[in-house]
C-alpha cells in the first residue's frame, strides 16, 4: 500500500453573496426533460417526508450510457431507469418500507426487485462503472461503528458494491471487501479502469482511498494543506489562508485534483486592525499519487456579479463549485445564481474556457442535485414542489460543436 502524505486542513467560511446582478450576459444552454416521478411509497415512486420542509434530504443520482440511477435514502432502494423512466432494477433494503409493499404483491418470474440483506442506512451518494456494477454509501448500525484509539475520530460508514442482476452484494471498508469502516464519506466515483474512489473527512483534513477494479485497497492518500501550494498575499501586511474545497480523480490517470480557494486578510487602512478576509483567487492543483508531487496549479476564473448601489457599483468575486472532469480533460465548475447556474468549462491543455447558464426557476424547487459523466453530460434531479424531474444538459455537444469550429 502506497501512502502519500499531502497537507492538513485550515477551515475559513467564506461570504456568500445574494440579490446581485450579473454583469456580463452569459449563453444558456436549454434543458432537456427526459422524465418525472411521482411521489410516493410504491417501487416507481420516490418519497419524501415533507415537502415543505425537506431537511435532510438523502438523495442521489447518476448517469452511464445512458442508464439512470437514482438513490432514495429515506425509502433505502436505488432505481435503474431508462431514458424514458421505466424501471429497470429495483434495490431495497429487507426491512424498508418498500419491502412490505412489495411483499403484498406478486412478483412475476425474473423480477426485476432485489432485497438487500444489509440493515444499513443511505445518505444518498452512488457511482456506477461500466459492468453497470452499482456503488452507494451507507451509515452502518451504531453497534457496528468503530472508534480510533485517541477516540477523535468515528468509522461509520461504508460503501455497498451491488451487480446489475443483483446476484452479489458484498461491503468495501478502508482495506477492501469486508475491511474497517470510513470516517464520514464526502462522495465516492468511478474512474474508466473502474476503480472505486472514496474521499473521506478526517480529523487531519480530506483522506482519499482508491481502490483496484475488485475493490482492494490500491492507494491512501491524505491530502491536506500543510504542504499545498501556496500563493502570496495581497501586500506583505496580509496573511493568506487556504481552503480544500473539493477532491475530485482523474478518470484516466492516477491523479487527484484538489480544488484550493484562497483567502487573505483584510486590514481597516485608518484603525490598522484586522475586519475581515479577501478572497484571492482558486486553483486546481493536480496532485500526481504514485510521485505525492503537485504538478502546477491551474487558476481558476472566479464568477462575478455586481450590485448597484447610491449611483456605485461594486463587483462581488465568488468562487465555483468543482463540479467534476470529463475523460477528455475538461475541468467543469458551477455556482448558483438568480436566474439558475452558471457553468465554467476549462481545459487547461489547450487554455480554452467556456461559460453558460442553466436557466432554473428556484422558487418552485424544493432540492437538486447534479452529476457530470465522464463523456461531458451534465445530469441533474430536481424535486419541485408536484413530482421529481430528471433533465441533463448536453455540454458534450457544446464541447463537440466548438472545437470543430
Amino acid at each position: 500500500m502506497k501512502k502519500i502524505f499531502a497537507a492538513s486542513l485550515v477551515i475559513f467560511a467564506t461570504s456568500l453573496f445574494t440579490s446581485c446582478l450579473r454583469n456580463e450576459t452569459v449563453q444558456s444552454i436549454s434543458e432537456t426533460e427526459l422524465f418525472t416521478i411521482p411521489y410516493g411509497k410504491f417501487e416507481e415512486q420516490i418519497s419524501v417526508s415533507d415537502l415543505n420542509n425537506v431537511g435532510d434530504v438523502r438523495f442521489g443520482i447518476s448517469m452511464r450510457d445512458g442508464f439512470f440511477y437514482i438513490i432514495n435514502g429515506e425509502s433505502k432502494k436505488i432505481m435503474e431507469l431508462n431514458s424514458y423512466g421505466d424501471l429497470l432494477t429495483l434495490f431495497y433494503n429487507e426491512d424498508s418500507e418498500t419491502a412490505a409493499l412489495l411483499s403484498k404483491s406478486q412478483r412475476a418470474a425474473g423480477s426485476i426487485h432485489h432485497d438487500v440483506s444489509y440493515p444499513f442506512d443511505y445518505p444518498g451518494m452512488l457511482a456506477v462503472d461500466s459492468n453497470k456494477n452499482i456503488y452507494t454509501v451507507c451509515s452502518i448500525p451504531r453497534d457496528r461503528q468503530e472508534q480510533s484509539e485517541d477516540g477523535t475520530m468515528l468509522y461509520s460508514q461504508t460503501v455497498l458494491r451491488f451487480a446489475r442482476d443483483g446476484s452479489s452484494v458484498e461491503y468495501i471498508g478502508q482495506q477492501g471487501p469486508g475491511g474497517t469502516p470510513f470516517p464520514f464519506i464526502k462522495n465516492i466515483y468511478t474512474t474508466s479502469k473502474d476503480e472505486l474512489v472514496v474521499v473521506g473527512i478526517s480529523t487531519e483534513g480530506t483522506i482519499v482511498y482508491w481502490f483496484t477494479k475488485e475493490g482492494f485497497l490500491k492507494y491512501m492518500v491524505p491530502v491536506t494543506t500543510k504542504d499545498a501550494p501556496s500563493i502570496k498575499g495581497i501586500d506583505d501586511n496580509s496573511q493568506v489562508y487556504l481552503t480544500i474545497e473539493n477532491v475530485i480523480p482523474d478518470p484516466n490517470n492516477y491523479k487527484l485534483y484538489v480544488q484550493i480557494n484562497y483567502y487573505s486578510t483584510f486590514f481597516d487602512e485608518e484603525s490598522k486592525v484586522q475586519s475581515g478576509v479577501n478572497y484571492i483567487q482558486t486553483s486546481l492543483c493536480p496532485l500526481n499519487i504514485e510521485t505525492g508531487v503537485y504538478e502546477a496549479p491551474i487558476t481558476i476564473p472566479p464568477y462575478e456579479e455586481s450590485v448597484v448601489s447610491d449611483y456605485s457599483r461594486l463587483t462581488y468575486r465568488i468562487p465555483y463549485d468543482f463540479l467534476g472532469i470529463t475523460k477528455n480533460g475538461w475541468k467543469f465548475f458551477i455556482v448558483k445564481t438568480a436566474d439558475g447556474f452558471n457553468i465554467e468549462m476549462i481545459q487547461s491543455d489547450t487554455q480554452r474556457i467556456l461559460r453558460r447558464q442553466f436557466k432554473v426557476d428556484h422558487n418552485n424547487m424544493l432540492y437538486d442535485t447534479m452529476v457530470l459523466s465522464q463523456d461531458g453530460i451534465i445530469t441533474a434531479l430536481y424535486l419541485e414542489k408536484e413530482s421529481a424531474r430528471v433533465v441533463w444538459y448536453r455540454t458534450d455537444n457544446l464541447i463537440d460543436a466548438i472545437l470543430k469550429n
